[in-house]
């Protein structure tokens, strides 16, 4: 009797297991025919941006974000030298991942915590961000991490670096409720992505790891120092 129970339980067990294997390959599947998609497809939106608009129409539920799709020839030159030197300097040799850079970030990080001082340093890519915007959230977990892992090389896979690099100038936040280069443009200089200038490019370059803030403090410092830094640097990154 306590044999046949066993093997009962055993069967339940490992049918349980099978049916939630079957389901994370299933969930794996649909993602890269999301990739493939999208590879051919632009999004009307991304999950950042429809995370973002719900929580701002809590406060206004009028509210609408500020997005427009931009081809990749109709977005100046500058900005994307300006934001492969700031994001991702190393963009068109990698695969996808610096491993280096995440160790780093992770060890830099922890001796933040370990100090009781906030402040964060990031070691994704740019295809990673891409990952997590047009795909995942802002929210951290190592389970959203992994997955953020395992988009990125669907990513790499399937599109070209000049189209993740597209995607990403398109998808990525740049204020309270603005996103892309079209809407960036428009929002902070009055003009359009192709005719941004190189200070200009600097400074949303600058800008994108903490946009939100940035919106309401434009003339920090910080800002100016790094625009500064970006616009000598970013003639020496590639682009594709």
């Amino acid at each position: 009797m306590a044999t046949r129970t066993g093997r009962s339980w055993f069967r339940i067990t490992t049918g349980i297991l099978m049916a939630l294997v079957c389901a994370v390959l299933l969930y794996q599947f649909w993602l890269f025919a999301q990739v493939v998609w999208y590879n051919y497809q632009n999004p009307g939106s991304s999950a950042i941006m429809r995370e973002e608009l719900s929580r701002l129409r809590e406060g206004n539920p009028a509210f609408e974000l500020k997005y427009e799709w931009v081809p990749y020839d109709k977005i100046n030159r500058t900005l994307k030298r300006a934001v492969v030197a700031s994001e991702d300097s190393n963009f068109t040799e990698h695969d996808g991942i610096e491993w280096d850079a995440i160790r780093k970030a992770w060890e830099y990080n922890q001796k933040q915590e370990e100090a009781g001082r906030t402040k964060m340093r990031g070691g994704s890519t740019i295809t990673q961000q891409l990952a997590k915007n047009l795909f995942l959230s802002g929210s951290r977990s190592y389970l959203r991490k992994g997955q953020e892992l395992v988009l990125t090389y669907m990513i790499e896979h399937v599109m070209s670096k000049e189209r993740i690099l597209e995607l990403y100038l398109n998808v990525a936040e740049w204020g309270v409720g603005v996103f892309g280069a079209q809407a960036a443009a428009k929002h902070y200089f009055n003009t359009s992505a192709a005719n941004l200038g190189a200070s200009q490019s600097a400074r949303l370059a600058a800008m994108l790891p903490n946009p939100r803030f940035y919106d309401s403090h434009r003339s920090s410092n910080y800002l100016n120092s790094r625009v500064g830094t970006l616009t000598r640097r970013m003639q020496m990154v590639d682009i594709p």
